[in-house]
């Protein structure tokens, strides 16, 4: 072989290392899958302790696996509450999608104290986390139409977790699922997760214990546009009867009657839910 075939035969291996090199960085680069992003996001560390410990009953990777959350959409969460499911939505959707939470008017002159502690602590834990939350924007809940959400027909996904017995009691649920048919994409989703109620429970006992029939839910959701697209099992729980002194809140985490029966309340667990989707028709 000639000093000049050698130098060859060497440069072209070099650039062969160079061009394998290149792919591996890629391919580490290349952007997480749904599932690899959403396990990522639920075994981080921005989530306590107290939340993962309920994982067990909330099945957050089945839930929005079940719904459909990618990384690149434009999610609205209903009434985040404390921000259980803030904690795996938003670095989820950070870097290539987008994240709007909806939470209670605090300003509203009707707002309870409750209502207007709850939003100003879920408002300090984003500013904490500005690395994991910075890019969330919070509005408010709609009692008949988003008026500082994203844009009409601009959402993906629209999610809203153990809130529909609250607006049953208030009045507002039908205007509340038209305002997410408003802002949904044609071919969005409406993701429910809801305390579910024995057939045939009448209206009274819904609000008196927080528990809500299935047929109820769907068949106001179908009034406001919707189509069923599925419901799952997954946050089913065979254990609770539904039937509590205390309603849904005599169970985990509200254990409303402190000490009394607190025992049997937790070997029953959280709620039994329903998990319902639905679907904008295109």
């Amino acid at each position: 072989m000639t000093p000049f075939s050698a130098r060859r035969r060497f440069v072209r291996h070099a650039m062969l290392l160079a061009g394998a090199g290149m792919l591996a960085s890629a391919a580490s680069a290349a952007p997480a899958t749904a599932d690899e992003a959403l396990a990522a996001a639920i075994a981080g560390p921005q989530r306590s302790a107290a939340n993962k410990a309920r994982d067990v009953y909330r099945h957050p990777l089945q839930t929005l696996r079940f719904f459909g959350l990618q990384p690149d959409q434009a999610v609205i969460e209903i009434a985040p509450g404390g921000g259980w499911y803030t904690e795996i939505l938003a670095p989820v959707l950070r870097d290539h999608g987008k994240l709007y939470a909806a939470h209670y008017d605090a300003s509203a002159a009707d707002a309870s104290q409750e209502s207007k502690r709850s939003r100003a602590n879920f408002e300090k834990k984003l500013a904490q986390d500005p690395g994991n939350y910075g890019k969330v924007t919070v509005g408010t809940l709609p009692v008949r139409a988003f008026t500082d959400i994203a844009p009409p027909g601009g959402a993906d996904l629209v999610l809203t977790f153990r809130n529909i017995h609250n607006w049953i009691k208030d009045g507002h649920l039908d205007d509340s699922l038209r305002a997410f048919y408003a802002v949904l994409k044609p071919g969005g989703v409406l993701g429910v997760e809801e305390h579910r109620a024995t057939p045939g429970t009448s209206l009274e006992q819904m609000i008196a214990t927080g528990y809500v029939t299935e047929d109820y839910v769907i068949d106001h959701a179908r009034a406001a546009g919707f189509a069923l697209a599925g419901r799952s099992e997954i946050n089913a729980n065979p254990r609770d009867n539904h039937d509590h002194p205390d309603g849904v809140w005599s169970l985990p985490p509200t254990l409303r009657g402190g000490e009394r029966e607190r025992a049997s309340f937790m070997a029953i667990g959280e709620s039994d839910r329903m998990t319902l989707k639905f679907i904008k028709p295109r």
